[in-house]
């Protein structure tokens, strides 16, 4: 009899195992995966589509509309089904385009300067001059004493960052020790308690809402900051709702040329600011995504969903390359690589290219609002059972090193089963730890299964929101292998049997979280 409880324990272990046993596609399949993305790889001419060609791609703007169409038309040309631009959220800030951008010191001396306008701000009545003054009142009080002073002026903002010399490449590559250190688990050394505070002040919040109205009320000629460095000024943008009235022109230069004029007005001299800014406000109130996929061909799993997608909006100020072209190219070429392969996937695969990550994560926020749960009614709706798996790019161009597991430690055997073709393209590290600020966080806080890749940083952090990233910030070398391997990765989710589970507790507890808020 003990024989035969044993026997039956151990059937049972080896039903439950096979119930969530994870595949790994074979290896003909990986050559014909790796075959297509290196041997025909389509990534340099995405790579200049999207960046070149199309421009910038500002939420809601007039050129991101225009993207929106070029891409329908570049993703139908490759073959796709299902290609659409589809609504996902409302905008109200609306839609802004820069078309002029003349800025210079022209006294003590005459110098142009590379100047970034931002977002939502508004223009100069044409060219204009006037004398330079720093707004830096420390208290309410020297706000007060501010007006009636600044009409006419050409306001700096004081410095906020001081350029320090580093002594660090500009450009680097994880080191192995680096990967290795990512593997440990960190929820172990996680102290009790929240794991960050705010720091709520409100007499700083108050000043700055009276400096933001005097320059309301003041109206200056425009408000000059510093951001950016290596003479490279950033991006940023301002508060506007459709509307309100214009803003006054603000623009951004890099710190070294604002950090100038501010020292040399605090030690009295006289600088005096030309400037022509030149936008132009549309009342597009919309953020769209743009979708294609290759459609399932079993018949119990076709509606089954594998999402791969990065964000398509990006900054004004250059062509957004590094943050996110680089994205959409790898998951754009991704799709290329399985339907060019000749292999049919059980499930969908689809590619989502989001609208508005930089405003919010509003493109990715729209589509799980529309399939996967419906958070004003508290509901998970159909998608939310379908959905397989979500797979994101969004740390600039570097190569994949491994993927960020979200401390689900029910993924960590399918990854280890899928990712063995693809250790020789350096992918071998997977980690519990979480990651934030990009569209996965969208699909992880509904307890789905939704990734972001480890990547090498390369020179990300000095290049992104900025006008420097164009097409000279794409390595696309590491873009192909991104590609494969973001290809292999989709495709044995769409072939594998079984799929990750989605936390415990979900999606009921979601109802929960949000009555709590």
């Amino acid at each position: 009899m003990k024989r035969v409880v044993i026997l039956l324990f151990a059937l049972l272990l080896l039903a439950n195992s096979a119930a969530y046993s994870q595949t790994c596609l074979p290896e003909d399949v990986a050559y014909k995966i790796k075959n297509e993305g290196f041997a025909k790889s389509k990534v340099e001419s995405l790579a200049q589509f999207m960046t070149d060609d199309m421009g910038p791609r500002l939420a809601a703007s007039q050129l991101k509309m225009r993207a929106e169409q070029m891409m329908v038309e570049k993703l139908q040309e490759m073959g796709f089904s299902n290609v659409k631009i589809e609504f996902a959220y409302d905008f109200p800030k609306g839609g802004w385009d820069n078309k002029m951008n003349y800025v210079a010191m022209t006294a003590p001396y005459y110098c142009s300067f590379a100047a970034n306008p931002k977002a939502w701000s508004g223009s100069t009545q044409g060219l204009v001059k006037g004398e330079c003054i720093v707004l830096d009142p420390k208290n309410l009080e020297e706000v007060q004493a501010l007006k009636g002073k600044l009409a006419g002026k050409i306001v700096l903002m004081p410095s906020t960052q001081t350029y320090e010399i580093k002594f660090t490449p500009l450009a680097s590559r994880y080191t192995d020790e680096q990967l290795e250190a990512m593997e440990q688990d960190s929820r172990a050394s996680v102290q009790g308690g929240r794991r960050g505070s705010y720091n709520y002040n409100p007499s700083a919040r108050e000043l700055q809402s009276a400096i933001n109205n005097l320059i309301k009320e003041e109206k200056p000629l425009a408000v000059v900051s510093g951001g950016g460095s290596f003479n490279v000024p950033s991006s940023r943008g301002v508060q506007y709702m459709v509307g309100e009235p214009e803003p006054v022109a603000e623009v951004i230069l890099p710190l070294e040329d604002h950090a100038r004029m501010v020292r040399m007005v605090k030690k009295g001299e006289k600088v005096e600011m030309e400037l022509n800014i030149k936008n132009e406000f549309t009342d597009n109130q919309k953020i769209n995504n743009v979708i294609a996929e290759i459609p399932g061909t079993d018949p119990k799993l076709k509606d089954e969903v594998v999402l791969i997608g990065a964000h398509f909006d990006s900054w004004h100020g250059g062509t957004g390359a590094a943050d996110n072209a680089s994205g959409c190219i790898v998951m754009a070429e991704a799709l290329r690589i399985i339907k060019e392969s000749g292999i049919q996937p059980k499930r969908t695969i689809r590619l989502a290219l989001w609208g508005g990550e930089e405003q919010g994560l509003y493109g990715s926020r729209g589509y799980a609002n529309s399939y996967l749960y419906d958070s004003q009614k508290k509901k998970a709706l159909k998608g939310y059972e379908n959905f397989v798996l979500y797979l994101n790019m969004d740390n600039g161009s570097g190569r994949f090193r491994g993927i960020y597991l979200e401390e689900n430690d029910m993924a960590v055997p399918f990854f280890q089963a899928w990712m063995k073709p693809i250790e020789s393209l350096g992918f071998t590290t997977l980690t519990l730890r979480r990651t934030s600020s990009t569209d996965h966080v969208t699909f992880n806080r509904l307890g789905l299964p939704a990734y972001q890749f480890i990547q090498d940083p390369l020179e990300y952090g000095r290049t992104y929101h900025t006008v420097m990233d164009t097409y000279e910030r794409l390595s696309l070398q590491d873009l192909k292998i991104d590609a494969v391997i973001a290809a292999w990765l989709a495709l044995n989710a769409a072939m594998d049997d079984s799929r990750i589970p989605v936390k415990p507790g979900y999606p009921e507890s979601l109802a929960k979280q949000q009555s709590r808020r």
